[in-house]
């Protein structure tokens, strides 16, 4: 697809899973929003072909933006009442008028703004219009629900709540959904199947875990938070499971099929436990034990960032709570194992990553 003359997005294919939520997530000028345009039949690929349920969507533009709805990061409401707004594109819709009154209030109370009905637009809050354009986007009862950062302009706790409202009526209603993020945490949180794009290629799809937990490639595991990637060369395998040496030590990896002798072994943050030297604890099923010592401890909202300093020169990332940290007595320079299980790590096949 082209904008300004520029090529900015090719997707040999794509697919939206019917009746779940595909979270279209990527760096800023990946092509989010380019592909959401062009569902939003707004500009015309160069070539390839848009369906919807099998038929083409540019074959009827006016049937297919009636099946459709989109919200954005701005609500966009008419200079009218709140009922007024959803009725509005009811009968646009073509729904009679007869059901446009009852269906509206339906979708405000659900969305907790019925209470606002007559209220004028330009008198809600950011959070309040929002929920508005939501109730007037699944009162249309469309085929296909399209979203641009909905949640992004919000305060944190009216974010929260609505994300919590929307995620219980999408799952509800189970409309085919599109939603454009930039914020992993939400694609985490609402999306059953992810598309990663990066400078306008898909780069993984799939499930949210597996795109979270085992990317593709380095720039994949950048973007989705795997803050631990190592240079790995293989040890050995048995079982289904491989042995890299790493700046550390060896880590264990649950692999599916032959090991790459050369790898970047990868680690999320939060798959990791930490442990002082001397705990005599319960046993746990981590295959992984990497000694190291504090290297800087750094606040991260409701956690608390670790970095550790491994043998060989290895860096590793942890996250842990702030009752934990405290309970650990951990500061700079505190010895410390850092523990996690062969299923939570990902090998990236890579010719010469451990040279």
């Amino acid at each position: 697809m082209e904008r300004g003359g520029r090529v900015v997005l090719r997707l040999p294919a794509f697919a939206a899973p019917r009746g779940q939520v595909t979270a279209v997530i990527g760096p800023n000028g990946s092509g989010k929003s380019t592909l959401l345009a062009a569902l939003q039949l707004l500009i015309k690929p160069r070539r390839g072909v848009l369906t919807l349920d099998g038929a083409p969507m540019r074959d009827d533009p006016l049937g297919t933006r009636r099946r459709t709805a989109s919200v954005f990061q701005e609500a966009l409401l008419l200079s009218m009442s709140v009922r007024r707004n959803v009725e509005t594109a009811l009968g646009l819709h073509k729904v009679p008028r007869g059901e446009r009154r009852d269906r509206a209030m339906r979708w405000l109370q659900r969305l907790g703004v019925d209470g606002l009905a007559d209220r004028h637009a330009r008198e809600l809050s950011g959070g309040e219009a929002q929920r508005v354009s939501l109730a007037r986007a699944f009162a249309l009862e469309p085929s296909l629900l399209l979203l641009d950062e909905p949640f992004s302009a919000l305060d944190a706790p009216t974010r929260t709540t609505l994300i919590d409202d929307f995620a219980a009526i999408v799952r509800e209603t189970g409309v085919t959904t599109v939603l454009v993020t930039h914020d992993r945490e939400e694609a985490l949180r609402l999306a059953d199947h992810v598309a990663l794009l990066i400078g306008g290629t898909l780069r993984q799809s799939g499930p949210p875990e597996t795109v979270f937990s085992a990317p593709a490639d380095p720039e994949v595991a950048a973007f989705v938070g795997v803050e631990n990637v190592w240079p790995g060369a293989l040890r050995g395998q048995a079982q289904g499971v491989a042995t890299y040496a790493v700046p550390g030590g060896d880590v264990d990896v649950v692999i599916d099929g032959a090991a790459a002798p050369a790898a970047l072994v990868c680690v999320r943050p939060e798959q990791i436990t930490l442990d002082l030297p001397d705990h005599d604890g319960p046993p746990t099923s981590a295959r992984n034990r990497l000694p190291g010592r504090v290297a800087a401890i750094e606040p991260a909202g409701a956690l608390v960032r670790l970095r550790l300093a491994l043998a060989d020169e290895g860096v590793m990332v942890a996250t842990l709570t702030r009752p934990s940290l405290e309970a650990l007595e951990l500061e700079v320079g505190s010895a410390l194992v850092a523990s996690f299980k062969a299923s939570a790590a990902h090998a990236i096949p890579h010719q010469g990553a451990s040279g």
